[in-house]
């Protein structure tokens, strides 16, 4: 009988690590080309603002900004980050918290509403850091099913009515993985069914921005009536992933919930970076600066898709209008996981999609991120990925 050093809670009996972070350590060899993360272009990080704004802020309120600060957030930031959610989402918000990244505010909404066997529904495929997160709060994960245009609203009510969740998550926008956005007449029915049988939507839209064709569509609390709609948004894929700046806006009663639960966590926010994002906001960078990086990725996207075009019959894809990525299916007799150790060998690696689904399976399936490679990066890896696929069908 094995004797283990230590007991360790329970509440990780399900959780064995990130697929994408091991995969993480491969992809720091040398001359690899990657597709599996979803980082920023370097290009896109704005470091000569950044370190302009960081050395006026510092000149001019330093000393409290290195002081502690309110859970609530810094007071100039919380007034611009207000103005710009409000704009942005185009509706009233009665309550902001600034977080540490959006990641932790799904952690904050699962600490204040997730007890241990607490259903909550999740779109097939997902993101792989958030249903982590869920299952670290012992809850049940419940698959809601997608079609092309994302979750199929008939299959999320026949869910609700079987298992009575407690919350729904959902990437409405270029959704992480797939790069499916909802419709707009489906972002209106999760609402009303969220309203309809009480329970908490967790709408987690970080690559709103980041539109490379289309028309921009209203998010989902937009159409919520009665609070029951949290947006959790993000700084990270617009600005720098490293300053860790999120935020989450909903009702007045789970934001204050939140902001007890943060405060056992972090205490705050960083206060430099908010400050950062505050001068961002305040100057006005954020337009301009979005509009270039989506020159830089919808050209990179437009490259891929035209590679994806070139595969072997029976593979299949999706054509997203923004967002870092997208989701492709290889013929049904192929195992993902088993091809990346043969494009590791060749330089090239991705993501196995089987990661992002609720219940595994889907073995055919790979997720590809496109922003942070190089057009050369894109032809090279791609053409690698596609001979492989055919010297393997």
């Amino acid at each position: 009988m094995e004797c283990r050093k230590y007991q360790f809670a329970h509440r990780f009996d399900q959780v064995t690590g990130s697929a994408i972070r091991e995969i993480f350590k491969v992809i720091a060899q040398p001359g690899m080309i990657s597709f599996a993360g979803g980082n920023p272009s370097p290009d896109a990080l704005p470091d000569d603002i950044v370190r302009e704004i960081s050395s006026e802020v510092l000149r001019d309120k330093g000393k409290q900004i290195l002081q502690y600060g309110a859970t609530e957030g810094y007071p100039s930031f919380l007034e611009s980050l207000s103005a710009y959610v409000e704009a942005a989402l185009r509706c009233r918000i009665p309550a902001v918290l600034p977080v540490t990244g959006s990641t932790q505010a799904m952690d904050l909404l699962c600490k204040a509403m997730i007890d241990p066997g607490d259903v909550i529904l999740v779109e097939n495929p997902s993101f792989l850091g958030n249903m982590q997160c869920m299952k670290l709060y012992q809850a049940s994960l419940v698959p809601v099913e997608s079609d092309q245009d994302g979750m199929i609203i008939s299959d999320l009510e026949e869910k609700i009515i079987q298992y009575h969740p407690k919350m729904l998550y959902t990437i409405p926008t270029f959704q992480n993985p797939s790069g499916k956005t909802l419709p707009e007449d489906r972002r209106k029915a999760i609402a009303e069914l969220a309203n309809r049988y009480r329970f908490i939507v967790a709408e987690d839209d970080p690559y709103r921005d980041l539109r490379y064709e289309g028309t921009p569509l209203p998010a989902i609390k937009s159409f919520d009536t009665d609070g029951w709609v949290v947006f959790l948004g993000s700084f990270s894929k617009i600005i720098s992933p490293g300053l860790r700046v999120g935020y989450m806006a909903g009702d007045p009663d789970i934001i204050r919930k939140c902001t007890v639960g943060k405060q056992s966590t972090d205490v705050h926010t960083a206060n430099l970076n908010q400050a950062i994002v505050d001068q961002f906001l305040r100057r006005n960078l954020l337009p301009d600066h979005i509009r270039n990086i989506c020159a830089s990725y919808g050209s990179k996207m437009s490259l891929m898709l035209k590679k994806l075009s070139e595969f072997p019959d029976g593979c299949r894809y999706t054509h997203p209008q923004g967002g870092l990525f997208i989701w492709a299916e290889l013929p049904q007799n192929m195992n993902a996981k088993e091809l990346l150790n043969l494009a590791i060998e060749k330089k090239v690696a991705y993501v196995p999609g089987t990661h992002f689904c609720v219940n595994g399976g889907h073995e055919n399936t790979i997720r590809l991120n496109f922003s942070n490679s190089t057009p050369e990066q894109i032809e090279s890896g791609m053409s690698i990925l596609n001979e492989i696929i055919k010297n393997n069908l």
